[in-house]
């Protein structure tokens, strides 16, 4: 059996401009911090597009049409913009998969920013992951496709969480050193 590939938009437009959703239409989004290093993006990014291609047909089937974009929060205007509150983040129709966000520390962000940043630790069945297993990813889409058919957002005021600050500044003060990367 071939596996059908579906298309992976990159680009900065958001879901947040839809009001609503046709109820067979399935948008998901990937909103990340970096792909180059972060193994933990990389990771998700990485079975977040198996979880996809393999529930693309089947969802085809029963008549959804699925967009997936990738989203990569590189700026604290994009964080504010998309109300991005951890990395990685999966959401489905706006909504996030998970009920809870639960941080750890990432070596990987903290070098990039060279500043200590926790990003998202993901908890199934008893465990805590920093890569979402496969099963979890297609529990919770399932779940978030069949809750809710329009698109919903937080009307709550959004605040770019602290941890996500010290990361952005952090990464900015280290791009604009002129002694090279090893002294900031």
């Amino acid at each position: 059996m071939s596996k059908k590939k579906y298309n992976i938009k990159n680009h900065n437009n958001c879901s947040c401009s839809n009001t609503h959703v046709n109820n067979k239409n399935v948008i998901v989004e990937y909103l990340y911090l970096d792909l180059k290093v972060c193994d933990r993006c990389m990771g998700t990014d990485s079975v977040l597009e198996d979880v996809l291609t393999t529930m693309l047909p089947v969802l085809e089937m029963a008549g959804y049409k699925v967009e997936f974009n990738k989203i990569e929060i590189n700026t604290i205007e994009m964080a504010n913009k998309y109300h991005f509150v951890s990395s990685p983040t999966i959401l489905v129709n706006g909504q996030d998969i998970c009920s809870t966000i639960e941080e750890n520390n990432c070596s990987n962000c903290s070098e990039i920013s060279n500043s200590n940043v926790d990003c998202r630790v993901y908890s199934y069945n008893g465990k805590v992951f920093e890569i979402p297993p496969k099963e979890m990813l297609a529990e919770n889409i399932l779940k978030a496709i069949f809750r809710n058919q329009k698109l919903t957002y937080n009307t709550k005021k959004y605040v770019l969480p602290s941890n996500l600050e010290k990361f952005f500044s952090g990464k900015l003060k280290k791009s604009n050193c002129s002694c090279g990367d090893d002294c900031c």
